[in-house]
């Protein structure tokens, strides 16, 4: 049962709830974090972070981060709001500002538009956020410290300002890891961060060698027997939650900077629903990315840097706010891949494999399940750059030599059906991938490249799947440019 709830989950009804409530949060002297929300004050949930702190935090180290505080609760809520999808929801403490109430509205609509596909929903959810006028919203919140004016980094003026403390989230998979090897050339003052520590994220760090803070979260126990007594399940943009964790962990440890990894190519959908793409990656595309900053902008330097740390301001000084940005943006997936074949030292320490971050512990994979679109999608993006045997040895297997899995490799370019809901690349990226094996004397002769010469590639135009325009980098991106030549130099040819 949900925790404090007045209500038998054997008997839970979606359709029975009216109102979503965000009812309280806290964040404690120890760096943990409770979050509350209520369908209808009759089912109530409570997750919980515990935040990596340098230190016992003050009351006014904490009243300094009460806006990404804020933001963290209403992002997190997603997961419990999903239960029921009620048309209604209603924020008791305070309703968000304008920038962040449409942040909200996309990631409770469009970012739970997987979840309304597969589960056969008559449309996205649709609630509107009750929203506080900017100039309304509370001092700790909207307004910068006194005697400044509200910050306003919009992505020309962030392109101007080089971050100096910089948090790179790690999941243990090839994109972080070519994020993290892209901002620790360019600074000397980066760090990792995670919420948990899978054994990828563990291995990455260990050749990693830069410090890492690990946050734990912890899922209100009584949601799994929701979902088993009928409560609507299924997927949630959760890099969106990892990013608001990470934004409070770089505010109250002095970093300045949180550099995502995630590539240009996030921003494809899968099939179109209800009137707008339906994308898995919702969450790390390029649009959720600027509703976000817009958010921080709104948000004002609300965020401290804590005055012990070297090289942040003094007690008294006005601290930035903390900005987030994705260093791997102008990419593709398939230039990614090609970046991270050179860093042969974590080829070994990685997995991308989804298998291996599942809740249940009884369902966790301990490596490559070689069964999944991910699977096949990363090892079809690190062929091309890759030798037959090094791959083999990675994964286990040679997946382009199983003639089983040559559906699977098909509708990566959506032969057969849509793009799978999973962090796969762009319909193009994989053919170009395709032509690129096609044409390779290594890989040519594989069973599956050779039916995905013969039965895929004809069905798209010449130009399709162009590898050199695929791997060419973008120019739409907010990497600040200290960044940039850093990742021009790796994800360039």
């Amino acid at each position: 049962m949900a925790a404090g709830a007045k209500h038998d989950p054997a008997l839970f009804d979606p359709t029975s709830f009216d109102t979503f409530h965000f009812t309280a949060r806290e964040l404690d002297t120890g760096g943990l974090v409770t979050l509350r929300y209520a369908l209808d004050h009759r089912v109530s949930f409570v997750e919980r972070f515990q935040l990596p702190i340098p230190h016992p935090l003050s009351d006014d180290e904490r009243a300094r981060v009460d806006g990404l505080l804020a933001l963290l609760h209403w992002v997190a809520g997603v997961s419990y709001f999903k239960t029921a999808l009620p048309p209604s929801v209603s924020c008791d403490t305070r309703p968000p500002p304008p920038a962040a109430a449409a942040l909200l509205e996309a990631l409770y609509s469009e970012g739970l538009g997987e979840l309304a596909y597969t589960n056969s929903l008559s449309g996205l959810p649709r609630p509107r956020f009750p929203c506080a006028p900017a100039a309304e919203a509370p001092l700790d919140m909207a307004a910068p410290a006194p005697g400044e004016g509200p910050l306003t980094l919009t992505a020309t003026a962030a392109d101007e300002v080089p971050p100096t403390r910089v948090l790179v989230p790690v999941g243990g998979g090839k994109d972080s890891i070519v994020a993290l090897e892209i901002v620790r050339r360019a600074s000397d003052r980066a760090a990792l961060f995670s919420v948990g520590n899978a054994a990828p994220i563990t291995r990455t760090a260990a050749v990693a060698g830069l410090p890492h803070l690990i946050a734990t979260r912890t899922l209100d126990p009584g949601l799994r027997a929701l979902n088993e007594a009928g409560a609507i399940n299924g997927h949630v943009p959760v890099t969106a939650i990892v990013s608001c964790v990470a934004l409070l962990t770089a505010a109250l440890n002095g970093f300045d900077a949180v550099a995502m990894a995630n590539e240009r190519s996030a921003s494809a959908g899968n099939v179109r629903f209800d009137g707008v793409d339906v994308n898995h990656q919702f969450s790390k595309g390029l649009r959720a990315e600027r509703l976000l900053s817009a958010t921080l902008a709104e948000l004002g330097p609300a965020a401290l840097a804590p005055a012990h740390v070297a090289g942040v301001p003094a007690a008294g000084a006005s601290p930035p706010g903390v900005r987030l940005f994705s260093v791997l943006r102008p990419a593709s997936e398939l230039a990614v891949a090609r970046a991270f074949a050179r860093l042969e030292p974590y080829h070994r320490a990685f997995t991308s494999c989804n298998a291996v971050f599942r809740i249940d512990p009884a369902l966790r994979s301990s490596s490559w399940c070689c069964d999944c679109p991910k699977c096949r999608f990363v090892f079809l993006a690190l062929a091309p750059f890759s030798q037959p045997a090094h791959l083999r040895e990675l994964f286990g297997r040679d997946l382009l030599d199983e003639e089983t899995q040559f559906d699977g490799f098909a509708l990566l370019t959506a032969t057969g059906g849509h793009k799978p809901f999973e962090c796969v690349g762009e319909e193009q990226e994989s053919l170009a991938a395709m032509r690129l094996l096609a044409d390779d004397q290594r890989w040519s002769g594989h069973s599956v490249v050779r039916r995905l010469a013969a039965e895929v590639l004809p069905r798209f135009s010449p130009d399709d799947g162009d590898p050199r325009r695929v791997l060419a980098l973008s120019d739409e991106h907010s990497v600040p440019q200290a960044l940039m030549v850093e990742v021009r130099a790796l994800l360039g040819a």
